[in-house]
């Protein structure tokens, strides 16, 4: 059986084009700084965001906590919305690498209002403050709602009012582009640097991009050193990050085309909730209204041949990408639909 995965677009495999370009790749030492693949790489991901300069990382998670670790001092707090991926999903790393606290707004749909962040920029020379060193912004958000620009324009005027550099996880960002209609550097140029993930999405087998001013990419090259991610032959993994960028970045809209159906189809089923002008990008979050045996969900859904994160208090997340096709997201459907039918 042919496993359809739907547990993130992080399960991507490498296209057939990639595996040719790794297999092809010139190579050389990038700690040195000559591995001219690494180099072609970053040249275009920092073209494509409009930045001075990029540097490749190994994971989305370390080029957030690069960037945070190399703006701030310790001690420093970095504001940033309290559902975002920095706060939920890296491990507390802003504590343990950057020596930083995080405060946090509660937003709506991921969005901050420009009031709330100026509430929390610290203003003044009050011994008894941390210095506010950083805020983060995240688009596409994790819920994968995208945040519109105004918003984006919004949050970087209230930083810059008071000299706060502004960092973007951008981990899906030109999936958020494809969903504005804009490129990602429209997006991009609101924030002083911006993390974004190849090895989602975009297909690539490994790695990520942190992109900002020349300077602070020296900075962050040294700081990339110092926490271990220094590699060597590294153009055979960055050869399929320059084929993802220069190929799959147009059919991004695809596989939100694909949410939307299996959103549309998932409404139709019984004690499944679903909020259609939610699904912005290639993310479906729904929610069974009933009580559902997980376990017996979850067997369904493997005999069907389909892997998939379980339910979290009653909700669900489906990812789709481009090994998923309309038909595979009607057997998963299918399964669904016995499940709940039983």
């Amino acid at each position: 059986m042919q496993w359809i995965d739907v547990r993130s677009d992080t399960v991507t495999q490498p296209t057939p084009a990639m595996r040719e370009a790794m297999f092809n790749a010139e190579v050389g030492d990038d700690v040195y700084g000559d591995d001219p693949t690494v180099q072609a790489l970053e040249q275009l991901a920092a073209e494509k965001l409009g930045k001075e300069a990029a540097l490749f990382v190994p994971t989305g998670n370390f080029g957030n906590q690069l960037a945070i670790f190399t703006h701030c001092q310790r001690g420093d707090e970095v504001i940033l919305e309290e559902s975002c991926h920095i706060v939920w999903h890296e491990t507390g790393g802003a504590a343990v690498i950057g020596g930083v606290q995080l405060r946090t707004i509660v937003g709506v749909d991921g969005v901050m209002s420009p009031e709330a962040i100026e509430q929390r920029i610290r203003v003044g020379e009050d011994i008894h403050w941390p210095r506010t060193g950083l805020i983060c912004l995240e688009n596409a958000h994790c819920n994968g709602r995208v945040i519109p620009l105004e918003a984006m324009a919004a949050s970087a005027e209230a930083a810059r009012r008071h000299h706060v550099p502004v960092h973007l996880d951008g981990a899906r960002i030109f999936n958020a582009a494809a969903h504005l209609g804009c490129e990602a550097r429209d997006i991009a140029q609101y924030a002083d640097t911006v993390m974004f993930c190849l090895s989602k999405g975009l297909a690539a087998p490994v790695g990520s991009i942190l992109a900002g001013s020349a300077d602070f990419i020296a900075r962050a090259r040294r700081n990339r050193k110092l926490l271990g991610g220094g590699m060597r032959q590294a153009g055979v993994i960055a050869a399929p990050g320059i084929v993802a960028l220069n190929e799959m970045v147009d059919r991004l809209k695809d596989d939100h085309a694909n949410a939307r159906y299996l959103a549309e189809r998932l409404a139709t089923l019984p004690c499944v909730e679903v909020k259609l002008e939610d699904v912005h990008i290639n993310m479906v979050w729904f929610r069974f209204t009933a009580d559902i045996d997980v376990a017996e969900l979850m067997a369904a859904l493997r005999q069907a041949g389909v892997k998939a994160n379980p339910p979290e208090g009653g909700l669900m997340r489906i990812v789709t990408h481009w090994q998923v096709r309309r038909e595979d997201l009607d057997r998963l459907v299918e399964a669904l639909q016995r499940v709940l039918s039983d």
